[in-house]
């Protein structure tokens, strides 16, 4: 899906959710999950790490340490 798409599809999920729907959305895209939810479980090889509001998220060291990686292994100094 590309950023238009993403983009589009995260307004509608909004929008239906404003209308009081409960949506369930399971997607890689951080940046769309991270816009578009109010509340994120976080799966790690089939293990929940993580649940929360997107601010809770993405100061969550496990989440950090899982999908970016650290300094430490190569991945994205956190």
């Amino acid at each position: 899906m590309n950023q238009a798409e993403a983009d589009s599809l995260s307004d509608l999920i909004g929008s239906l959710a404003g209308d009081g729907l409960t949506i369930l959305l399971i997607e890689h895209n951080v940046g769309m999950v991270m816009r578009t939810c109010s509340r994120i479980l976080v799966l790690d090889f089939g293990q929940l790490i993580a649940t929360g509001t997107p601010t809770d998220i993405a100061d969550n060291p496990a989440v950090v340490e899982a999908y970016l990686g650290t300094a430490q292994d190569g991945g994205r100094p956190v």
